[in-house]
């Protein structure tokens, strides 16, 4: 028959017990330490975010106000120059002033030396 296998009792040194708990206890506060200072960095890295996205915004709403500022400019400049011209338009122009020749036109005091000229021969005719 088989043998019990005799069962040696637990038996833990308690100085070496306490050296465990005291290095599990250093592992324990070093690795809160770090976690402290990762959340810690976290909130930093999370407020910088957050600033530079405030930022981004804010220049993005200039962006988009001065785009809408262009686009009414381009409105208003392409309402003017319906108003301009046409080429065809310019040809009927021309062609008018080059049949009246307006360096032909005489002033109203060339006109009025003209009729007290016409009117002084005339007075001088019938003085005669």
């Amino acid at each position: 028959m088989t043998q019990p296998i005799p069962v040696q009792p637990n038996y833990v040194n308690p100085n070496e017990l306490n050296t465990r708990i005291r290095i599990l206890e250093g592992k324990y506060n070093l690795t809160r330490e770090r976690m402290l200072l990762i959340n810690q960095n976290m909130v930093d890295h999370y407020k910088t975010l957050n600033d530079e996205i405030r930022i981004i915004k804010k220049d993005l709403k200039e962006i988009k106000e001065t785009m809408e500022t262009i686009k009414d400019t381009n409105r208003n400049m392409i309402k003017e120059m319906s108003f301009f011209a046409r080429k065809e338009q310019l040809k009927v122009l021309e062609k008018y002033i080059n049949m009246w020749n307006p360096l032909n036109f005489v002033t109203k005091e060339e006109v009025l030396e003209l009729i007290n000229k016409k009117g002084d021969k005339h007075d001088s005719r019938k003085k005669k």
